[in-house]
């Protein structure tokens, strides 16, 4: 029926299971089952408890962690501290193994190999690693570290949270590790600063909030970072673009365009901007500006530069503003920022439109469009006192290139839109999508299916790659 009007009504309804007709799931109130399945879902995760979990250690890690705290009291009177710190940990391992034996025979306890390897093991990493972080960075499945306090730690595995069987002594032993890993930076962390960006040994990128302003003890979040670079190929490998999409951001990479990439906490904006970074050409000069240093360029000429906080007396403070005005004046050829939060926004559009082509940074936003205004406002929000149509065309003729990724609630990350900056049109931004990434369903096992969609136009920045010689392979790729 076309019409608009109410459905005749079925006075007998066949019995379910009577071969030829076909059958519904639906309760007695002839709610369908997609729906009954919606509510169920819904019910369970209200009945979930809201209570926090505690990182439990138990069966073997528990018999070395209550040995470990009888053997390290008597340990550290026998060992000089300062001189344990020059060994690395396989000479320390050595030397503390006799000593070991002798604190185990005192105590009246007997181990056999692996129990003995196993102390020796959290001993070092105790005295000289990050404690019982060093079994969670050495695990390459993980990818984020959150520590919630000394009872509570929690991990990332492919996109997933889930609870660590790790525990810290107490509070002053998180503590202890905390400022070990600042000040390996020349940073410090205390009731006077609380907060403190810093990194570790491998790159990979720390946070550290203490109390009063954490108030279930220092928390310490840890962002590892791949030991074998990821490149665009890679990651079309992977599904997180197509091949034609990952061809149209090389040539972006290799043809100088000024890329700006957007996208939400762990969505993967430093990976792309690492990725983005192996299509500059060997002999350019690249400048990295970041507040804790983290991109891992591939190029033979790169200088990284990283933020100072101020001191004590809240003097010597060294902004990424400063740094970008810095770099002005050691002739780069391209400038790329880690993040761009407030007022350096504008100076980075300066660099991208004298003469420095190329330059890359990222930014939090949910959306290309978001991330425009995103930029507009970080501008305004500075001390200078430029028109909001000015910012607005100092923006179009500078950005080429959004690329947004997203992390999905699968856990996967993705670029979601590949767009191009075109234009002012009066007083609005124009932008043109290149490619996009359609949700189509979701499997069964939860994973989120999708397509990768070229929008078919003509790329609007075709004469800057034409200068390069890739005009005719993006416009293929982008078709």
């Amino acid at each position: 029926m076309q019409g608009g009007g109410p459905a005749p009504r079925v006075e007998e309804v066949a019995p379910a299971n009577e071969p030829g007709f076909p059958t519904t799931d639906t309760d007695p109130l002839g709610t369908p089952a997609s729906q009954m399945d919606a509510m169920q879902r819904l019910a369970d995760r209200q009945a979930q408890s809201g209570e926090a979990g505690n990182s439990r250690v138990e069966g073997f890690e528990q018999s070395i962690h209550k040995i470990k705290e009888q053997v390290l009291p008597r340990l550290l009177e026998r060992v000089d501290p300062e001189a344990a710190a020059t060994l690395g940990k396989d000479e320390l391992a050595e030397e503390f193994r006799p000593i070991i034996g002798e604190v185990l025979a005192e105590l009246k306890l007997t181990l056999n190999r692996r129990e003995q390897f196993a102390l020796e093991k959290v001993l070092v990493d105790e005295l000289l690693g990050l404690g019982p972080l060093e079994e969670l960075l050495a695990d390459p499945a993980i990818s984020d570290i959150m520590v919630n306090g000394p009872d509570q730690t929690y991990v990332e595995r492919k996109g997933k949270l889930e609870i660590a069987p790790i525990q810290f002594r107490d509070e002053e032993h998180l503590f202890q590790i905390a400022q070990r890993i600042v000040n390996s930076v020349g940073r410090r962390v205390d009731q006077t600063t609380p907060l403190a960006d810093a990194r570790l040994k491998d790159g990979s990128r720390v946070n550290v909030i203490v109390p009063p302003l954490s108030l279930r003890g220092t928390a310490i979040s840890i962002r590892k970072f791949s030991a074998k670079p990821i490149t665009l190929d890679m990651m079309a490998g992977f599904g997180s673009m197509s091949p034609k999409m990952a061809t149209a951001l090389k040539i972006a990479g290799a043809s100088r365009f000024n890329v700006v990439i957007s996208g939400g906490t762990g969505s993967g904006k430093t990976t792309m901007l690492n990725a983005l970074s192996k299509m500059i050409d060997p002999g350019e000069r690249v400048l990295t500006i970041e507040d804790a240093a983290e991109l891992r360029l591939q190029q033979p000429h790169w200088l990284p530069l990283e933020t100072r906080p101020a001191n004590l007396e809240g003097q010597g403070e060294i902004s990424i503003r400063d740094l970008v005005k810095n770099a002005l004046r050691m002739r780069p050829d391209r400038i790329i920022l880690g993040e761009i939060r407030g007022s350096e926004c504008f100076d980075m559009l300066a660099a991208m439109n004298t003469g420095h082509d190329g330059s890359m940074c990222t930014l939090h936003s949910n959306s290309p469009r978001e991330a425009l205004a995103r930029m507009e406002n970080m501008v305004m929000m500075s001390d200078i006192k430029v028109p909001k149509e000015a910012i607005s065309r100092q923006i179009a003729d500078s950005v080429d290139m959004i690329i947004q990724v997203k992390r999905l609630r699968d856990g996967s990350r993705r670029v979601t839109n590949v767009t191009e900056v075109i234009g002012m049109e009066g007083p609005v931004i124009v932008t043109q999508e290149l490619f996009k990434f359609e949700y189509l369903d979701e499997s069964s096992d939860g994973k989120i299916i999708g397509e990768y969609r070229s929008m078919g136009l003509r790329p609007y920045t075709l004469d800057k790659a034409k200068q390069f010689g890739f005009d005719q392979a993006y416009l293929e790729a982008c078709l």
